[in-house]
């Protein structure tokens, strides 16, 4: 393992795929009990990077796994042409002319719990509108992914001026330090739990894994036609195998796409299933030829801190190769152009609550089980779904509710609009009566059943005099829209869970 502080093997073009590399490489330390001396020294060569102080490798810990977007090698060279051109990422002329840049547009979160239980990763959208930790190139807020890029150019920057006589490539690694521990710190602070370990990789590192792997399978729920950005494209839908090269399409596309970047952390989320079934089932793990290969592309193309241990780190792997890991996405508000630029607008004090419920969610008690809910408890409100639909005329109001209905622990559904009303309708499904009456009375209004509504949803129709209603579970919040949470829950098109159980779930 490279710990001197001199810059790491070069590894190429970064990427937005950069995560899959990451869990791959940990999850291969499983069959080295069996192997070589040979084996286990490649896996204690993979790493490098001083950027964080490292937490435990045994136990509960919080995994960044991070995936750098760069045109670049780490001597600061543009790639290859026909490098470039199998990435699908700029030509030389383009990149000379500023095309690209150093951003993680992948930002995943894992939890991995102690005695290595069901694990769960949050995928944070690139696009997230953000106050950085601290101000970076001059710039005190800006996209989530732009942090690293933004820290690693004012360090680079200073070094030059400071040491005019460093070498590039002693330039680049700094500069690459920088922005590694500046994606964590603001990882940290929007998520509020601290992260003990990370793991970097790129573009070129996928596209070298899947050429490995043989490709990956996939599933789609239907065709998807020529994406002139990503080289991507479908005839069919189902299950599929993709080459390396459509792989790495796949995992890049997000024009075309009905949620855009949101519907790629799904495409992202369920190649991580994908390459865990290979690994679990193909064999991949009892082949020391092609294990060794998986080790060489880790140990070229991927970063970890330092201080993480990855032989330490077998047992806590157990539950993530055996497909027990949880993947969902932060929820946003909505969309809006920030300092010139399409972002996401986001809820950091609900996405600390959602990450650390999450995360360490709090011991239930023997009464939890209750079936009733009471008017000033959240508990058992998270088994029914809400749908809520505009009649009224102020725009955004479906979602405030929404929101609302979320903080008190409702399950997010469908957000839409609907004919004119003028008063508020609450309409609820098979088994949700009284958690209809409860979200009725936020309203003034009287809950009815309806056979048009799936069991275990309630249905909310705003009407004209709708307003977002004050918290269930505390009676004296302000009813106003703007003492009330404004996000999304992560459900729905907005980043429903994706599960690996026995199988590749099935993205758009």
């Amino acid at each position: 393992m490279n710990r001197t502080g001199s810059p790491p093997p070069l590894w190429g073009a970064a990427g937005r795929a950069g995560y899959v590399l990451s869990c791959v490489a940990a999850a291969l330390v499983l069959a080295i009990s069996g192997f070589s001396y040979f084996v286990v020294k490649n896996v204690d060569d993979i790493g490098g990077s001083h950027a964080i102080v490292s937490g435990p490798s045994i136990g509960a810990q919080n995994i960044l796994l991070m995936g750098l977007e760069s045109r670049t090698d780490w001597q600061g060279n543009i790639l290859p042409n026909d490098v470039l051109k199998a990435l699908h990422a700029c030509n030389a002329a383009e990149i000379a002319a500023g095309c690209g840049g150093n951003d993680t547009n992948t930002l995943i979160l894992i939890h991995i719990p102690a005695g290595g239980g069901k694990a769960v990763g949050f995928s944070i959208p690139r696009d997230d509108w953000v106050t950085y930790p601290t101000a970076y190139d001059g710039q005190s807020e800006g996209k989530i992914d732009q942090a690293y890029g933004l820290a690693m150019a004012a360090e680079e920057s200073q070094l030059r001026q400071q040491n005019p006589g460093m070498s590039q490539d002693q330039v680049a690694f700094e500069g690459n330090e920088a922005g590694r521990a500046a994606a964590v710190d603001t990882v940290e602070q929007l998520t509020g739990v601290s992260i003990d370990h990370f793991a970097e990789l790129n573009l070129d590192g996928f596209y070298e894994l899947a050429k490995v792997m043989g490709g990956v399978e996939v599933c789609l729920n239907h065709p998807v036609p020529y994406d002139a950005n990503s080289g991507f494209y479908a005839a069919r839908a189902g299950y599929q195998h993709l080459d390396a090269k459509m792989a790495l399409a796949f995992v890049r596309q997000r024009d075309g796409l009905a949620n855009g970047d949101l519907d790629r952390t799904h495409r992202q989320q369920a190649v991580i299933d994908s390459v865990l079934k290979q690994l679990r089932s193909d064999g991949v793990l009892d082949d020391l030829t092609k294990l060794n290969d998986l080790l060489s592309v880790a140990k070229q193309y991927l970063i970890t801190d330092a201080g993480w241990n990855l032989l330490d780190f077998v047992s806590q792997m157990r539950g993530i190769t055996s497909g027990d890991i949880t993947f969902r996405t932060l929820p946003i508000v909505g969309y809006q152009v920030m300092d010139g630029q399409d972002a996401n607008v986001i809820n950091p004090g609900y996405i600390q609550q959602l990450v650390k419920e999450t995360f360490y969610p709090a011991p239930k008690s023997a009464s939890s089980s209750s079936p009733a809910p009471s008017a000033t408890s959240t508990v058992g409100n998270s088994q029914v779904t809400v749908d809520v639909y505009n009649g009224g005329s102020t725009e955004g109001l479906a979602s405030q509710v929404l929101a609302a209905l979320v903080k008190d622990g409702y399950t997010a559904g469908q957000v839409g609009n609907t004919s004119a009303l003028t008063t508020t309708e609450v309409l609820y499904g098979t088994g949700t009566s009284a958690y209809a009456s409860k979200i009725a009375s936020m309203f003034g209004v009287t809950a009815a059943a309806s056979s048009n509504v799936a069991a275990g949803h309630v249905e909310v129709m705003l009407g004209a005099d709708a307003t977002v209603p004050g918290s269930a579970a505390s009676p004296s919040s302000s009813g106003s829209a703007s003492s009330s949470p404004t996000s999304i829950p992560s459900t729905g098109p907005q980043g429903g869970a994706v599960t690996a159980t026995n199988g590749i779930p099935c993205v758009d």
